[in-house]
């Protein structure tokens, strides 16, 4: 089956193809759809499902869609829901490095490091079904960006159970634990219930 994701991040792509196969999995920018929605929602729901029905309107078909972030615990959850456009209510455009670095000054000799990646998922298979999970990955936030691999906020995240960041994880051990990772397989799984 083709599912088609509301997004236009590749390495997304590429982490849910890893998760998602056999199935192959489409971004609107592989058909030329130009696609981007304006996530107004306030919490991680409801932006992926803003993005699952404005793609769902434009295809007709089986959508994927998730929305994630960094929330950390001394910044009151902060970035959350505007982790991609961190930095924008100060008046800057900033890309990923630029937004790592940002949330490392306002971490700046706070103690409590404590932070999750969340992510919420949405499988849309019509106006009248769909499915939505959401799932975390806790980590502390590191002092300084560690690691090459993956991409966003992945560098800052140190995982426990693995003894490095995210950045620094194989793309196996990412798939297992991430939050991601974790909503895909879930997302999967009832995608196998309930269209196979």
């Amino acid at each position: 089956m083709t599912l088609y994701f509301a997004s236009g991040n590749r390495h997304k792509r590429d982490e849910l193809e890893r998760i998602f196969h056999p199935h192959s999995i489409r971004i609107p920018a592989d058909d030329g759809i130009d696609f981007n929605p304006e996530e107004t929602g306030n919490d991680f729901i409801s932006n992926a499902l803003i993005k699952a029905e404005a793609l769902y309107r434009i295809v007709q078909k089986p959508v994927l869609a998730d929305d994630s972030g960094i929330c950390v615990d001394a910044l009151g959850g902060l970035p959350g829901v505007k982790s991609a456009r961190f930095g924008q209510d100060e008046g800057l455009e900033l890309d990923s490095g630029g937004k790592n670095l940002l949330l490392l000054t306002k971490m700046k000799g706070v103690a409590d490091r404590n932070c999750r990646f969340v992510c919420s998922m949405v499988l849309y298979l019509s106006p009248d079904r769909f499915f939505c999970v959401q799932e975390t990955l806790e980590g502390i936030l590191t002092h300084e960006l560690k690691g090459t691999g993956g991409f966003g906020y992945d560098p800052l995240v140190y995982v426990q159970q693995y003894g490095k960041t995210v950045a620094e994880l194989s793309d196996a051990e990412k798939d297992a634990c991430s939050h991601r990772g974790k909503a895909g397989r879930a997302i999967a799984e009832l995608l196998n219930r309930h269209c196979t």
